[in-house]
């Protein structure tokens, strides 16, 4: 029974983080919301492969991953870049819009990848946990940055999240059944490293989630690009082939 129940508190897990999460902004601690989303990340890492290795997946754990999801990358990220960066902008309607705008596309980016197959190997969109974990992280930068540039990214990050832009699928790497019972043990030294050091662990993780993003854009520019070439010779020989046959 208890085997049964694992996945789910793990997810259960990853659901209370995003509401720590949220409470933790708006105590102006955000680098500790930051990182609650981090740690977040990594149980929503684990659920799935613990799940599988089980043999214990369900509908309903699926349905419970994709709700603390939208809380825990989608509601608490755009919460932290609202607080740090756009509370006190001059225009409350921009910043309304597009906090909320972050978590509707979070949203139907799950729904979307509950109901359609995507391709093997690849997500189709940016995953919400990436996207979030980018948001969660950028937010600590708000000192450095420009508020309009943060407003911009968090519209990119949400658009790119019901793009049709491919992204490599990790979850094809499983977990060996022997290796679960260490999972709790590292989730508590990840949580003992975040509240440690916050800032640093938060903004050094930035770097390979903004790395993942831009990955998927590159591929895909490279496959577009590949897709006119391809086009234009197809054109370039139908065009020659009528001229011979004149």
């Amino acid at each position: 029974m208890f085997a049964k129940s694992l996945p789910s508190l793990f997810t259960i897990g990853n659901l209370f983080l995003g509401i720590v999460s949220i409470i933790l902004v708006f105590n102006d601690k955000p680098e500790m919301a930051a990182m609650m989303v981090i740690v977040a990340m990594l149980l929503d890492g684990v659920d799935g492969r613990v799940a599988r290795a089980l043999n214990v997946q369900s509908e309903f754990g699926k349905e419970l991953d994709s709700l603390s999801d939208v809380i825990s990358f989608g509601v608490a990220p755009a919460f932290i870049m609202y607080v740090v960066a756009f509370q006190d902008l001059n225009s409350d309607a921009a910043s309304w819009i597009v906090t909320a705008i972050f978590p509707i596309c979070g949203a139907l980016r799950l729904a979307r990848f509950n109901v359609i197959s995507g391709i093997p190997g690849y997500f189709v969109g940016l995953p919400i946990p990436a996207a979030g974990g980018i948001l969660a992280t950028l937010a600590l930068f708000y000192k450095d940055i420009q508020p309009w540039v943060l407003m911009a990214s968090t519209l990119a990050l949400a658009l790119l999240m019901v793009s049709t832009v491919k992204y490599p699928n990790f979850k094809k790497f499983g977990l060996p059944k022997s290796a679960i019972w260490s999972i709790p043990i590292v989730v508590v030294i990840a949580v003992a490293l975040g509240i440690a050091f916050p800032d640093q662990l938060s903004k050094i993780i930035f770097v390979p989630l903004l790395i993942y993003a831009l990955y998927g854009l590159k591929k895909n520019v490279n496959v577009h690009g590949r897709l006119r070439r391809r086009s234009r010779r197809k054109k370039g020989d139908e065009e020659r082939r009528s001229k011979h046959s004149v």
